[in-house]
């Protein structure tokens, strides 16, 4: 199959082909300049074109630490210190003012680069901002989560809920007016099932809930994101591999700079350079950094509950010891592998669960259609190009949200979530 066919038939069902409805954002008057998703996905927004951000010396802000798991000082390793608390950022204003909680995507950590832009967005808005790591990186999975197997959405948001609970009841000072939530993609399905969790539990009452390129079914989700590890690449074959191709390409990138500049508009600049990167290598450099987040889910989960399928279980673990073995062994496990051996057991045994198709309904936003049709305080926004949407994604978006449901015709995943555009229209729905 043709390189760009191959394309196409993985990005099959994003392309519109149904009459634009309010929400629609017209591709003619949107702006954004990166027409290719795997481009988009990797380089974001151009800096000229994000909205003015305070700086970290603008922003009264702290880490804090959560001791929600005790037993954990017992079962995890010595070298798991650092995670055997939960920590969180909170910023907060000088005066009350609402609250917003920030849910992270797949395995990322609560202080990461995404994080930290929608926090500098939410606080100069004059909103307090709490980040929370994803209930998929190791360490809200060590610190945080009761059964450290990620990927069952209800158990996910119970043991976020259980953490926000927890950071209120840590600052009980702090003057909030009302409450908010937002996650960004995988942060986002979760943000719509600890909203629901919220109408029976009612410590928050979310005002308003925004989630962000959330994926509609995860396994869809899931499986795009590891078909992008298998993209055939130019270049590359037993004596060359794919990380070879990529480091030569910024080596010699930098080169030609004269220094090495590491900042957020690297990958942009990168990308407008002679060296830039072929679409198959945007598609497995994206790939590969999922399959990273995927190994990482697999070793900590399979460690923490004593499961031998990647760390003998009476393997001695301390600080000295060499680990690369076992995460080699974990990035030969993709996420339909961890689903397979660690999720699906988990589930049969602990909720009497079915097959694999009853699981992924349960923990996919179709499992919450009918609370997603009739709760007026939640809204979606999404990119028509979004690698990780699969056929019929859009148009269960369309049905259940309506003109909750704001669709730009680029970005690919989270790729325009610093853009201008974008930005202030997160701000107006939350102000609205």
């Amino acid at each position: 199959m043709p390189r760009l066919a191959r394309f196409a038939a993985l990005l099959g069902g994003l392309i519109l082909s149904a009459p634009l409805l309010a929400q629609d954002i017209d591709p003619a008057g949107y702006g954004y300049p990166l027409e290719n998703p795997f481009e988009a996905t990797i380089a974001t927004t151009p800096p000229e074109l994000r909205p003015p951000l305070p700086t970290d010396e603008d922003i009264d802000q702290s880490d804090y630490s959560l001791k929600l798991r005790p037993e954990r000082e017992f079962e995890l390793p010595s070298n798991f210190w650092p995670v055997k608390t939960l920590r969180y950022r909170l910023a907060r204003q000088d005066k009350p003012a609402p609250l917003i909680f920030i849910i992270a995507g797949t395995g990322a950590h609560y202080s990461n680069s995404t994080m930290e832009f929608l926090k500098k967005l939410f606080y100069g808005a004059g909103f307090h901002v709490v980040q929370l790591s994803s209930p998929s990186s190791w360490d809200f999975m060590a610190a945080a989560s009761r059964f450290a197997t990620p990927g069952l959405s209800t158990d996910d948001a119970d043991d976020l809920y259980r953490v926000m609970q927890a950071v209120r009841a840590q600052h009980p000072k702090l003057p909030i007016t009302e409450f908010y939530l937002t996650g960004y993609s995988l942060g986002g399905l979760h943000a719509a099932f600890v909203s629901q969790l919220d109408e029976t539990r009612r410590s928050f009452n979310f005002k308003r809930v925004l989630l962000l390129n959330p994926p509609v079914n995860l396994y869809t989700s899931v499986t795009n994101l590891d078909r992008l590890v298998q993209t055939r690449v130019k270049g590359i074959d037993d004596d060359n591999t794919f990380y070879e191709v990529v480091l030569a390409k910024l080596t010699r990138y930098f080169q030609q700079r004269g220094y090495i500049d590491l900042n957020d508009a690297l990958l942009y600049d990168f990308q407008q350079s002679r060296q830039r990167l072929s679409n198959e290598e945007m598609a497995m450099l994206i790939g590969t950094s999922f399959r990273f987040s995927s190994a990482d889910i697999a070793f900590t989960s399979d460690l923490i509950n004593r499961r031998g399928l990647i760390t003998p279980t009476k393997y001695p673990i301390d600080e000295g010891t060499d680990l690369s073995p076992f995460f080699k062994r974990a990035l030969q496990c993709d996420f339909d592998c961890y689903i397979t051996e660690q999720l699906i057991p988990m589930w049969r045994a602990r909720y009497d669960g079915g097959s694999l198709t009853q699981m992924v309904n349960q923990v996919s936003l179709y499992a919450l259609e009918e609370y997603l049709k009739t709760s007026d305080k939640i809204a979606v926004m999404h990119n028509a190009d979004d690698v990780i949407l699969g056929p019929g994604d859009l148009g269960f978006l369309r049905r259940t949200l309506g003109d909750r449901l704001t669709l730009y015709p680029l970005g690919g995943h989270c790729g325009n979530l610093n853009y201008r555009v974008n930005t202030k229209a997160m701000l107006e729905y939350f102000r609205g």
